[in-house]
């Protein structure tokens, strides 16, 4: 599993929900290219700033699973 499929749980999906899947697979491809970059830069407040994107990636991705598997 890459690091972008393990950040958003891509496994995890206990309706078995294609929608979920998509998303998620979506997300933790952005988060792999962001964590790529992230490697490749030895300066600090770089690296820093891939961090607070794939933060906010996995906020993202959990907030449209929510969206996509609202029963309201």
């Amino acid at each position: 599993m890459s690091y972008g499929e393990s950040a958003v749980g891509l496994s995890f999906n206990p309706s078995g929900s294609d929608d979920v899947h998509d998303c998620k697979r979506l997300f933790a491809e952005i988060i792999d290219a962001l964590n790529d970059a992230r490697s490749s830069t030895s300066d600090g407040e770089h690296k820093r700033l891939y961090s607070v994107a794939i933060t906010e990636a996995q906020t993202a991705q959990m907030w449209a699973v929510k969206a996509i598997t609202w029963r309201g």
